[in-house]
């Protein structure tokens, strides 16, 4: 069994502003991966949060079928230190703004396939380490 981690954030100079994010993502074997940095135009620290999340899915499954390997058989652990976009995710917390149910019913399809998925919450300074921001 194959296992990974994806470790996003996101942000917005201003809320709402010029949003960006970043998400890196590596096999659970090794410390080094792939990192990529997003600009989204304007929108809010959620938003940016949540469009860094759905990117690092939609990169990890173009790279699973690149190695035809089924998502099925993956398991994967989810970091970030947004409570909101986390324990949405998780089921935890419930989405009241429909923009952020949209994002939310996004990510937890993207991430659905896979055999398992694990969400952990990391402090801010963990992820600003690894991404930078």
């Amino acid at each position: 069994m194959t296992r990974y981690t994806i470790v996003f954030d996101g942000g917005s100079r201003g809320n709402p502003g010029p949003a960006y994010g970043s998400y890196h993502i590596r096999p659970w074997t090794t410390t080094k991966g792939i990192t990529e940095r997003l600009e989204f135009g304007r929108g809010t620290n959620n938003e940016a949060e949540y469009l860094s999340l759905i990117a690092a899915l939609r990169a990890l499954h173009a790279f699973l079928a690149g190695m035809e390997q089924n998502p099925a058989a993956v398991e994967l652990e989810i970091r970030g230190d947004s409570q909101l976009v986390m324990r949405q995710v998780a089921g935890r917390w419930k989405a009241k703004d429909a923009r952020m149910m949209r994002l939310r019913d996004e990510a937890q399809q993207l991430a659905e396939p896979f055999r398992r998925v694990v969400y952990k919450e990391q402090p801010r300074q963990a992820t600003v380490k690894l991404l930078g921001h």
